[in-house]
């Protein structure tokens, strides 16, 4: 019997049980992918802690690369022996073989390999409509996003400077800082020795950024509405260091009528047309060499509970995958 990752329990990493499960032919709308590679995510932990709830029994991991073995009734898109990757809900990614719904699940470049491909789909799209959609950036903007040695962070030093964009990125180690700049961050802040937001408005002589990006959440909201420039952008995607607690929304006018969106990528890939569009750019960004996907870590899925102690514990670079 093929094996998963399964919570019977909200909790720690403790609480993942690499377990055999039956896996039947696919429903109607469904698909059978037989993983060869699985993201490894923050939005993972959100799932496993119960931050965001879900039902329980439950499998775990929202991305992963592989082939169709079959497809149920009404899927035209996808045959058996397809390459594909996707990046979507319900979780379950965290298996050897899952069904699942066939909407969201797409053909993969041949040129993209399967490791590359089970770690770029979520942060990667995350990526492309953070600067495209929440926020069309154009060259010549300066921007702040923290985490920037990240996956999505290494991404987003990339794409940014595709754009002409000025990054400045935020990082916890002078390693993480060395990486930022080579992925092509133009300027990188270490908070454990610096004050992001001083260093911002030097780095801008006063002018501040249009936009931050913040997965980070807690320890950096309030710090970051200071880097904003009158209406500026602050774009909220994660908890990295908690929830954002309640605030005054005197915070924002005091500020500079300021504007605050917490958006997910399953809003902005809810529609085919609009996943379809997106996957499109990413895979035209990674093939082209402009965007490249940066794996520092790939654990065997049965020790996926390693990965979820390096991964809160900041100890990860780049992108992580897990192996069946």
């Amino acid at each position: 019997m093929p094996k998963a990752i399964r919570i019977l329990r909200t909790g720690g990493p403790e609480v993942m049980e690499y377990v055999d499960v039956e896996v039947g032919p696919p429903g109607p709308g469904e698909v059978q992918v037989r993983h060869h590679a699985i993201g490894l995510n923050f939005i993972d932990v959100y799932f496993r802690t119960g931050l965001y709830p879900q039902p329980l029994p439950a499998g775990l991991g929202m991305e992963g690369a592989g082939v169709v073995e079959a497809v149920g009734e009404g899927v035209t898109h996808l045959q058996p022996g397809d390459r594909v990757a996707y990046a979507c809900r319900p979780p379950g990614s965290y298996a050897e073989v899952r069904n699942m719904p066939a909407t969201h699940v797409l053909r993969l470049p041949d040129a993209i390999s399967f490791e590359t491909g089970a770690a770029m789909m979520l942060q990667g799209l995350t990526v492309q409509y953070l600067f495209n959609r929440t926020h069309k950036l154009k060259a010549g903007d300066t921007i702040l996003f923290h985490a920037a040695a990240g996956g999505v962070g290494l991404i987003a030093c990339q794409w940014a400077r595709a754009l002409g964009v000025t990054m400045i990125g935020t990082v916890g180690s002078d390693e993480k800082a060395e990486l930022a700049k080579a992925h092509g961050c133009a300027h990188v802040i270490n908070y454990n020795r610096e004050n992001f937001v001083d260093r911002v408005l030097e780095i801008t002589n006063g002018q501040k950024v249009a936009v931050v990006y913040d997965s980070i959440g807690k320890d950096t909201f309030i710090g970051s509405l200071d880097c904003l420039a009158p209406l500026g952008l602050m774009v909220s995607f994660g908890n990295a260091s908690g929830p954002v607690p309640p605030f005054s929304l005197t915070e924002l006018s005091s500020r500079g009528s300021l504007f605050v969106t917490r958006p997910t990528l399953f809003a902005y890939i809810d529609k085919r047309v609009d996943l379809e569009a997106m996957a499109a750019d990413l895979f035209q960004m990674v093939e082209s060499g402009k965007v490249r996907i940066d794996i520092k870590q790939a654990y065997k899925l049965q020790d996926v509970a390693r990965a979820h102690i390096e991964l809160e514990g900041r100890r990860t670079t780049g992108s992580s995958i897990l192996v069946p």
